[in-house]
């Protein structure tokens, strides 16, 4: 989202940016206390929204409201002013957003970005599939267990989570998950259909792309996991006290992991 503040008082200014980082940290900021070099920026940078001071020497905010408007009219404009009832008329005709009383603050800056006449389209967060590590091993979408008809294949994805999704081969797998067997060759066969039903599982909850397959390596895209044991490297409070002792459970492989994480 793409902001723009303009006021020829210095201290106001900096009020003005103060408020709006704080009420929307995320957006980029632009900030000029000169309405001609605003003008000149924006012609340049479509503004989403413009916080404008109405009082302004050489070009005032209704002046360049017009301006900027004659550019994109769909860009939202919110007047920032002592004087607003001088100056209602002339803004109604510029059909603007909002106005905020001096100084601007954080609060008033939410309600004007939450009421913005020409509402900015909401970001979609991608979906995330989650997997519980402390405990047993579990996944889940949308708040529902997983199902997998291998057992295989959920330690599988078990594995390939501990790896962080770090590109793994076959050889490298089949030896964790196979320890117990020496057969080499019904061990591979047996991961491939593993690897099979496992994008195929992912498919059927709209998660397909978790599960990277090169040539004889398979990963992860973590970015589309909420896990608890990463959020627990981070620090995370919630994950740090979801953490019990245990780490994967079901898996004997797992136990390497869970002596790292107790230290």
């Amino acid at each position: 989202m793409r902001i723009i503040a303009v006021d020829d008082e210095q201290m106001q200014l900096k009020l003005l940016e103060k408020a709006i980082l704080k009420a929307v940290p995320d957006c980029e900021l632009t900030c000029f206390d000169n309405s001609v070099k605003a003008l000149e920026w924006a012609g340049k940078n479509q503004p989403d929204v413009m916080f404008a001071d109405i009082q302004m020497p050489v070009m005032t905010g209704i002046e360049l409201a017009k301006a900027v408007k004659k550019l994109y009219p769909h860009t939202n404009i919110v007047f920032v002013t002592g004087y607003y009832e001088d100056y209602a008329v002339e803004a109604m005709a510029l059909h603007f957003s909002g106005y905020l009383q001096k100084p601007a603050t954080a609060e008033a800056v939410a309600q004007e970005m939450q009421n913005l006449r020409y509402p900015l389209p909401v970001k979609q967060q991608p979906q995330k599939l989650k997997v519980q590590c402390f405990g047993n091993f579990e996944v889940y979408m949308d708040g529902r267990p997983v199902h997998f008809e291998r057992h295989k294949t959920k330690e599988l994805l078990a594995f390939l989570v501990d790896r962080h999704g770090a590109q793994v081969n076959s050889n490298e797998i089949c030896a964790v998950i196979y320890e117990d067997d020496s057969n080499e060759v019904n061990n591979k066969a047996d991961l491939r259909k593993s690897c099979a039903d496992l994008k195929k599982t992912l498919q059927s909850v709209g998660m397909g792309e978790v599960f990277i397959k090169g040539f004889n390596t398979y990963s992860l895209d973590v970015n589309l996991l909420f896990c608890d044991y990463y959020d627990w490297e981070k620090g995370e409070a919630y994950a740090v006290r979801a953490f019990h002792g245990e780490y994967m459970s079901q898996y004997s492989w797992a136990e390497d992991t869970l002596a790292d994480i107790l230290g």
